[in-house]
Order: C-alpha cells, then structure tokens, then sequence
C-alpha cells in the first residue's frame, strides 16, 4: 500500500506498483472496440503503461497528449493508456484529439488490474479508481521503470519513463 494526495488531502493504494526487475503482471483490459487485450499481446516489444483515473480530467487528457506524441518516433513500442473510464468515452475523446500512437483501454471489467499493479484507490474521493503511475515494461517482460506520481494532480515524469526506455532498448 502507498499513499498519494488528490489535492492535498490523502488517499491510499490497495498494494504497491510492480517492482522494477519483477516480471509485469499480465492482464486482460477492454479496447474501444469492446475487444480485449493482454499485456502477452505485446511480446517482444517495450510497453509504457501511463496509469490514470479518467480521461475527463485536464492532466489525465494532457498525459494521453504527450504520451501519443512522443510514442509516434519509438519504435518497437506500444503505449497503453489505462483507465476505469468506458470504452465509449475514450474513444470519444481520442478521436476528438487525434490520439493514433497510444492505444486506449479500459480496466471497467478487471478489478484485478487496479489490484496487483497497485494502483486502485481504497479511499478518497477517486475511491475504486486508479492512481496515477507509469510502469515500463521491457520486450522481455519486466518492469524497468514505475512511477506512483505522488499527487494525482500533478503530471508524470515522462523524460524519466522514456529514458528507462531507451535504456532497454
């Protein structure tokens, strides 16, 4: 368990974000189209988990913004932009911004996600959603790189996450 603030007033975690060495948990999570995808769907290649807990929020969106822009010059890497909002609302909001290089999904059916990559809130206001983290996953599977952003508010640190990247590769 770990704790982070949403503005100012704090919340806790259900457990803690996969270490960096360990192997990442795969998961099952819903594509736009309602189809699924496991982290095993991208073996072989690095993945950029940017970890949120909606779309429908400023930073949230800004992190899917930059996140998108700097996965189109990455090669044999995919960013999956993960959070409890609806299929149907991410869509929404990445075709109204253009989103192409990272892939939306949703964690609305798998509990279990939120659970054993620690992310998912046990009290708050955002209760039952997820924090905001970043976790890199090398094509070998492990974790190279996590970020439990300490205020919900506030952005991740990509150049940290692209430089645990580019490292790996």
């Amino acid at each position: 368990m770990a704790e982070v603030t949403l503005g100012g007033n704090p919340s806790n975690t259900v457990a803690d974000l996969p270490a960096e060495g360990q192997t990442a948990p795969n998961f099952k999570l819903v594509k736009t189209d309602m189809s699924e995808v496991s982290l095993s769907d991208f073996k072989g290649k690095s993945v950029i988990l940017n970890i949120f807990p909606s779309v429908d929020t400023e930073v949230c969106a800004m992190s899917v913004r930059e996140f998108n822009e700097k996965a189109a010059s990455l090669d044999n890497t995919v960013v999956l932009c993960i959070s409890k909002d609806l299929p149907f609302a991410q869509a929404r909001f990445c075709g109204a911004e253009g989103i192409e290089n990272a892939i939306p999904v949703s964690n609305f059916r798998n509990d279990s996600f939120g659970k054993e990559y620690g992310v998912e809130l046990a009290d708050g206001g955002f209760k039952g959603l997820n924090a905001r983290a970043v976790v890199v996953v090398n094509p070998e599977g492990k974790v190279v790189y996590n970020q439990l952003v300490p205020e919900i508010g506030n952005e991740p640190d990509y150049e940290k996450a692209f430089k645990a990247l580019k490292d790996t590769q």
